[in-house]
């Protein structure tokens, strides 16, 4: 373990304003004279931002995607604004009127490429806008850093929207690009969620696939530790937006956190913990806004994972139930059918159950995935299904807590394990 390198991971509320960005270097302060490396995702709502553009770009409403870019570009340039003194200023907001310019081209590109390859390279934009903007804002105020590109750094395959990582490629380009650059300074900063295939065409991890980016950064330099710095005190044992008495973890296991993410806690990425527990590396989650405070510590130690039962909530679901139009029996050969049909139309499952005659399974609420896995599996199947249903996963469940959860509300489907409840709700 490289005991001289840290990995800090800033979400977009750590840098949606100019106030964010000012407190993201008070938090640089507090670590003088370690060797830190950056990944900062885009700014604000940013992601969001593109993503609407992107739909306005392939519906070729080409007067409502200039003026939203020019909503996003006012919003960069005026934390600029607010950043730097007029002396400095020229620089950076040239080289923002350059992004946006490449923003306002893409329009007049034409859809021949595959639209999740396009898709990868508009919304990329947000993570090199605010990359640009935090490193020269710590280089001002500091006088320090360097800015590495992600796209050069991270080596994936062609499977845009949730590409696979290269990881023999990708820790060789690490650390051939990244620790050259750590010996002559103390602060690199590079980009979340974005990583370019074999021919140098940009892709993403998936949504929220800057903690995935952090991870790997880790891995590949063996850091110290990651911290991944968020508008919550800590990993909670539920997202406060569905549940008010909430309870910070202080420490759990790498064991723990990926079967909370696996079942879908928002606070930290799925794939973030793998590359860190393989090393490892600790992963500390902590308040931006209270920076001196515990946070929540994950490491290999299992002993605390039992303390506090955890809820999970994924609001708008979609559960589909089918049934063999031959009136077969769902044996092997149909669920490996059924699987590969899934497979075709991108589903991903977030819980299924089937009996002699039927297959249950949950899915995101995506109406083009929802549409196409009717067209997929209608020629063989009667296929039903509830929309806007709604799955609640306990961690160390008890009776008072699944009472709770369940309260006032219809289960269509209900699964336990030993230490896991879950329930499908409307």
């Amino acid at each position: 373990m490289n005991d001289s390198i840290l990995v800090f991971k800033f979400g977009g509320a750590s840098v949606k304003n100019s106030e964010a960005v000012q407190n993201a270097i008070e938090i640089l302060k507090l670590f003088p004279n370690e060797k830190i490396l950056i990944v900062v995702s885009a700014m604000g709502k940013t992601t969001n931002h593109l993503e609407h553009l992107f739909d306005l770009f392939w519906e070729q409403d080409k007067v409502s995607f200039l003026s939203k870019a020019n909503e996003l570009k006012k919003y960069h340039t005026d934390i600029i604004n607010e950043l730097f003194s007029t002396s400095i200023r020229q620089e950076i907001l040239s080289n923002v009127t350059t992004i946006f310019e490449d923003i306002t081209r893409f329009y007049d590109k034409k859809c021949g490429k595959n639209k999740s390859e396009l898709y990868d390279s508009f919304v990329s934009y947000g993570e090199i806008l605010s990359s640009l903007i935090l490193q020269k804002y710590i280089h001002n105020q500091l006088n320090e850093s360097a800015w590495a590109d992600s796209r050069e750094l991270i080596r994936t395959d062609a499977n845009f929207q949730k590409a696979n990582v290269n990881w023999e490629k990708t820790i060789h380009n690490i650390n051939v690009i990244c620790q050259p650059q750590l010996k002559k300074h103390n602060i690199i900063v590079t980009q979340g969620f974005i990583g370019a295939n074999s021919k140098g065409e940009t892709t993403t991890l998936g949504r929220e696939g800057s903690d995935y980016s952090a991870g790997i950064f880790a891995h590949a330099l063996e850091a110290k530790s990651v911290t991944i710095w968020k508008d919550v005190p800590g990993m909670l044992n539920a997202d406060p937006k569905f549940f008010k008495d909430t309870i910070k973890l202080d420490k759990i296991s790498f064991k723990e956190a990926i079967e909370l993410s696996y079942y879908g806690a928002s606070v930290i990425h799925p794939k973030t913990l793998k590359p860190l527990q393989n090393k490892g590396i600790p992963l500390f989650v902590k308040s931006f806004t209270e920076p001196l405070e515990s946070g929540t510590k994950i490491d290999v130690d299992t002993s605390n994972d039992r303390d506090i039962p955890s809820f999970i909530f994924k609001k708008n679901q979609v559960l589909f139930s089918i049934t063999p139009k031959d009136f077969s029996f769902l044996i092997e050969a149909n669920l490996s059918a059924i699987f590969l049909k899934l497979s075709e139309a991108k589903a991903e499952i977030n819980i299924m159950q089937n009996s002699a005659l039927s297959f249950s399974f949950l899915v995101n609420e995506n109406q083009d995935k929802v549409k196409a896995i009717i067209r997929i599996l209608s020629p063989t199947f009667h296929v039903k299904y509830n929309s806007s249903v709604e799955l609640v996963t306990v961690r160390h469940y008890n009776q008072k807590t699944n009472d709770f959860v369940c309260k006032g509300k219809t289960i269509l489907l209900e699964q336990r394990t030993r230490t896991t409840a879950r329930f499908v709700l409307i």
